[in-house]
């Protein structure tokens, strides 16, 4: 409770240190936090010299590791923040302080049972590399092959879900005072990353996803991905091939290499579209950090990624619908656009199709007024996403990773080759790609995917013939008993219709006896009057033995 306590003291004094007041909304505030506030803040007027953006970026880093990759994170929703925002945010890196390399060491040997010297022929305890979630440190197997080790560091869970509630604390905080909160979904905001930098925790599970990328990418001449050790793999150490490379962000180094650039970043648009469209799977996370480049061949450079914690995955509607949205995008067919939208179930299915149709076009439309070469793919993706949350599209996780990476390639690519023309790259890949998924080609492979079922099922049509025949030969049977079955029904129904008036009469009879009555008991009706007599005589025959 005091830890908890004390934390939240310190971001409220990082808060007020850095004027991050400037993010709420005065003019919803009870005047006492206005005047409050205020006053505390006066006493900081020097951090007024930074922008928005510079003072949430410096913030964070006060803050530590675990708001640093929340900023990284968070600089990627640039359809819900400021360009400045956003931009500072993007400033965020991944290199923090390393911890204790003894403790490393410890933790290293914990995870794999055994020490280091018999786990490893050799091992580099001054790390090699730090972030904020792990650090990194070189190795060599007994059989001589380098390898990296990486280990997470000590008690780092604790302080993620510590650190996490008091986000969450503040996201409410934030939704519930502003108009503007409501709209950046803070809360949504908090849940993505808190899923994603607990996977990052299980290092079996980036193992896997690394595994999958390499099988995926094997013998490929775009991109290598380096091999798990699985015998050294736990769920805070993960061992994996050292790769050699240069890396993406040392422009300078690769053009001092003879690299091709153009083709680089050509290269590098082909692997997203290739890991998105062909195998459904794509590397999240690719920042320049993660990205290495093999310099054997020059002319023909291949990508190194590392880091698979973060992957994502398309469903085929949702690959379909991505494909013909943006080809009709480019193609200016908003209408389409807006009926994609809705047929995906991005977007209510009550949505009026018009007045969303106009939306887009009124967004998208001045974006032409650039040669089509400098049109943003990833800019292009958010104004459509915007404008369909003013119509209650819902937070699509799937498409927010997807818009992510986008920007991160196009970015990249832009970098390394300013005149890069992503469309002219990514439209007949499109086009191939929804041209496969109509005609033969597509039917052959969805026959050779379910073959295997198909082949299961086999043995058993014979008796499902037997069995449909026996049930063909006996059906009149059962066609003449259901139908005796409804006529005697039908019957019975017709006599109890003919039967209900002189029942109703009988009820009458006897409620009429019953109240010519002295008393309300059958003893009673016994001496009453004649008339009393009849009528409930009367009432017991219509009632019981009249059919």
């Amino acid at each position: 409770m005091f830890q908890n306590l004390s934390r939240a003291l310190r971001i409220l004094a990082v808060i007020i240190r850095f004027r991050l007041d400037i993010f709420l909304p005065f003019d919803k505030l009870p005047w006492y936090l206005k005047y409050s506030i205020g006053l505390v803040s006066k006493l900081f007027k020097t951090s007024k010299r930074h922008t928005k953006g510079q003072r949430l970026r410096l913030a964070l880093i006060s803050l530590g590791p675990i708001f640093v990759k929340f900023g990284q994170l968070l600089s990627t929703r640039r359809d819900l923040l400021d360009d400045d925002v956003a931009n500072e945010l993007a400033k965020l890196q991944d290199k923090v302080p390393p911890f204790n390399k003894q403790q490393a060491k410890t933790l290293i040997e914990e995870a794999l049972g055994s020490s280091v010297d018999q786990a490893f022929k050799e091992f580099t305890l001054e790390p090699l590399a730090s972030a904020s979630i792990a650090q990194v440190h070189c190795a060599t197997l007994h059989n001589g092959e380098e390898v990296v080790v990486k280990v997470i560091r000590p008690s780092i869970e604790k302080t993620i879900r510590k650190d996490i509630g008091l986000l969450y604390a503040l996201a409410k905080l934030v939704r519930n005072i502003s108009d503007d909160g409501r709209r950046l979904r803070p809360v949504e905001i908090i849940q993505d990353y808190e899923h994603t930098i607990l996977d990052e925790l299980e290092l079996t599970k980036e193992a896997a996803n690394t595994a999958q990328l390499r099988r995926n990418f094997e013998d490929s001449e775009l991109l290598y991905v380096p091999e798990v050790h699985w015998d050294f793999t736990r769920r805070n150490v993960m061992v994996v091939e050292k790769i050699s490379g240069i890396p993406v962000a040392n422009i300078d180094e690769l053009r001092q290499a003879g690299v091709d650039m153009k083709c680089l970043a050509e290269r590098g648009v082909e692997i997203f579209f290739t890991q998105v469209f062909e195998h459904s799977f794509f590397h999240a996370d690719m920042h320049p950090g993660n990205i290495f480049v093999d310099i054997s061949h020059p002319k023909l450079p291949k990508y190194i990624g590392i880091d698979c914690a973060i992957m994502g995955s398309l469903s085929y509607d949702d690959k379909n619908y991505l494909a013909r949205n943006l080809l009709a995008f480019f193609k200016r067919d908003y209408r389409l656009v807006a009926e994609l939208h809705v047929k995906s179930g991005w977007v209510p299915k009550g949505t009026p199709i018009h007045a969303f149709e106009s939306a887009i076009r009124s967004v998208c439309e001045p974006m032409f007024a650039k040669p089509l070469k400098d049109i943003s793919f990833g800019q292009v993706l958010i104004g459509l996403f915007q404008t369909a949350r003013r119509f209650n599209m819902e937070v699509q996780p799937q498409l927010v990773l997807l818009e992510k990476t986008m920007l991160n390639v196009e970015g990249l690519g832009r970098q390394l080759y300013p005149d890069l023309d992503l469309w002219e790259t990514a439209q007949p890949f499109l086009e191939r790609w929804l041209k496969s998924q109509i005609g033969p080609q597509r039917v052959f492979d969805e026959i050779k995917q379910q073959a295997p079922e198909w082949a299961g099922q086999l043995p058993k049509i014979p008796n499902l013939v037997y069995s449909a025949l026996e049930q063909i030969s006996h059906q009149g049977t059962r066609d003449l008993e259901h139908t005796q079955a409804i006529n005697k029904l039908e019957l019975e129904i017709k006599r109890n219709n003919q039967a209900l008036p002189f029942k109703i009469l009988g009820l009458i009879s006897m409620a009429t006896a019953w109240l010519n009555a002295d008393e309300t008991s059958l003893s009673r009706i016994a001496e009453a009057d004649l008339t009393s007599l009849a009528l409930f005589a009367i009432g017991i025959y219509l009632l019981v033995l009249k059919k």
